[in-house]
């Protein structure tokens, strides 16, 4: 481990996974003394769930990249670019942040009519009419009052006591 851990690919998740390979071959270690390592630094990483995650092109858990970099024996602000770029693959890159809007001055001899029109926002669902939705309900109600009325739920069975009679 004399030269530099390889930087994490950001840019798919395959890209992302091999990049993890590089990052065990660069470490030299066995999937048996990654487990032990991780086991060290205080995580949990089985052999057998670091093998899978390698073999694999979808992109592994948080936790799991955590306690596979710290096993590769990746610390601090390495170790935060491999988390990072795992998150800029799942969620997206970090939005760019929005410009504040500079008010503009309004001229004190300005009237309601010479102000420019403020679009309203645009809707992005259309709404449902509550009135659909009381009459759904109300057809559910009468539905299942029918149903119950209607003796569907009801045995329609009759038990008949006979006597019997008996023989001395």
């Amino acid at each position: 481990m004399t030269t530099a851990p390889p930087t994490p690919p950001d840019t798919d998740p395959a890209a992302f996974v091999a990049g993890l390979r590089r990052l065990k071959a660069w470490s030299g270690l066995s999937y048996r003394r990654l487990e032990r390592a991780a086991a060290e630094a205080g995580h949990s990483l089985p052999y057998s769930t670091a093998a899978t995650m390698l073999g694999r092109e979808r992109l592994p858990r948080e936790e799991l990249v955590a306690a596979f970099v710290a096993a590769c024996g990746v610390r601090g602000a390495e170790a935060e670019a491999w988390l990072d770029a795992r998150t800029d693959i799942a969620c997206g890159p970090a939005p760019a942040l929005m410009p504040v809007p500079v008010p503009v001055p309004v001229p004190e001899d300005a009237t309601p009519a010479s102000l420019p029109a403020v679009a309203a926002p645009a809707r992005n669902r259309p709404r449902r009419p509550r009135w659909t939705l009381v009459a759904a309900a109300a057809l559910v109600t009468a539905l299942l009052g029918g149903v119950t009325a209607s003796g569907v739920f009801t045995d329609d069975e009759e038990v008949h006591e006979t006597r019997t009679s008996v023989r001395l």
